[in-house]
């Protein structure tokens, strides 16, 4: 079975840190770019960062870049977001997703999310 499966979320307080993981099953995460994206209650969702399969260079977006690390270990088949200096804008149901060619073409499978939620 193809699965992607987020962990690491939680309540954390502003200014703290969490790192999310994203491990595939059913599937070599290898061949493929691997995103993640967040959605908060009435907003869009919005991509945060991809990282390629070809040389594993790193995309965010302006919202995230100099805080959120993306990274991956095809050896354990899982992708990284390191989340720092968390504020409470960054509130939301955070989830990973992958898809083949250019980091800018559409998901093609993605998994249910894990709540990351900053709050003192």
């Amino acid at each position: 079975q193809v699965q992607l499966v987020e962990s690491g979320g939680g309540l954390v307080q502003p200014g703290g840190s969490l790192r999310l993981s994203c491990t595939a099953s059913g599937f070599t995460l290898d061949v493929y770019n691997v995103h993640w994206a967040r959605q908060a209650p009435g907003k869009e969702r919005e991509g945060l960062a991809c990282i390629s399969n070809s040389d594993a260079r790193a995309y965010y977006a302006d919202s995230v870049k100099g805080r959120f690390t993306i990274s991956r270990d095809n050896a354990k088949n899982t992708v990284y977001l390191q989340l720092n200096s968390l504020r409470p804008e960054d509130t939301a149901v955070y989830y990973c997703a992958r898809n083949r060619g250019s980091c800018f073409a559409p998901f093609d499978f993605r998994g249910q999310g894990t709540q990351v939620t900053v709050s003192s």
